[in-house]
């Protein structure tokens, strides 16, 4: 009789050994693969208390959430020849756990990340060795990104991973083609320099050239207009002239010798050697102008 508590108690523990050990808990972070013998049973994606076969069947747990993998820096060479040390990381996470678990099998989360930076590695050579290294430092780089993440999307399937996205967080010249790249790219800017300039002088000097025509053309037209104004001003002063001398011709006279009396006495030194009977002096021998006639 006293060997019936001892056989409960020894039950009762091994009951409760048996429970905890069938017993497992997934967390809401998590996904878990139960297998048998190393055979998948299945998969358990839903958080909380689950149960297994204990010492038949064995619980892997998995990371369910977005994993980040940082890509080692990689060395591209764009269409262009400059190469470029491009430094990028990736979203990821665990799609479908049978597929995964056949691709990586024991390796676990470390070596599908190892295959899946493989992936990656070759999609960033390959798309961006199709552009010039101009598209992948201005803003066409987000649609290079996104092709990129679409081709490691499709090649990560069968690892049972989905790529969510692919970002570059940095794009640099190698060091040592640093020098030679800015020295070549200070050549270049120099030479369109020089070439605007001297597109900059030919178009001054087609300005130049414009203004000096137009400015010789309008010279000339004004001075052929003040011509014409200067010829008929003479013609109308000569009309006039003659028509006042052929009303009073005496009095034209007179005011000839007038004129020429103020023209030819001026200053205080003039000196002049004349005959008093010049008929310059006409008018000083006879206020009437006698001699004027002759």
């Amino acid at each position: 009789m006293k060997k019936l508590p001892v056989i409960a108690t020894v039950v009762a523990i091994v009951s409760v050994f048996l429970v905890l050990s069938s017993a497992f808990v997934v967390d809401a972070r998590q996904k878990a693969l139960l297998l048998k013998f190393g055979e998948v049973v299945d998969t358990i994606e839903d958080p909380g208390l689950h149960w297994k076969i204990p010492f038949i069947q064995e619980v892997v747990l998995y990371d369910g959430r977005i994993l980040s993998l940082d890509i080692r820096p990689l060395e591209v060479t764009p269409a262009d020849d400059r190469r470029l040390v491009v430094d990028a990381f990736a979203r990821y996470r665990i799609s479908d756990l049978r597929k995964f678990r056949q691709a990586v099998g024991t390796g676990g989360t470390a070596l599908a990340e190892d295959r899946l930076g493989s992936i990656l590695n070759a999609q960033l050579r390959a798309v961006l060795g199709e552009v010039d290294s101009g598209a992948i430092l201005s803003d066409d780089r987000a649609a290079l990104m996104a092709k990129i993440r679409d081709g490691a999307i499709a090649q990560s399937r069968n690892l049972g991973l989905e790529v969510i996205d692919v970002r570059i967080k940095r794009a640099d010249l190698p060091e040592a083609n640093l020098v030679s790249t800015f020295n070549r790219m200070q050549a270049e800017r120099q030479r369109e320099a020089a070439d605007q300039r001297a597109r900059g002088e030919e178009a001054a000097q087609r300005v130049r050239a414009n203004a000096d025509r137009q400015s010789l053309e309008l010279v000339s037209s004004a001075q052929r207009d003040a011509d014409i104004i200067r010829g008929e001003a003479d013609a109308e002063s000569n009309r006039i002239y003659a028509e006042a001398y052929g009303r009073d011709p005496e009095f034209f006279n007179f005011y000839r010798s007038l004129s020429a009396y103020e023209k030819a006495l001026q200053g205080s030194n003039s000196t002049m050697v004349l005959s008093p009977s010049s008929p310059f002096f006409s008018y000083f021998i006879d206020p009437m102008g006698a001699a004027s006639g002759q």
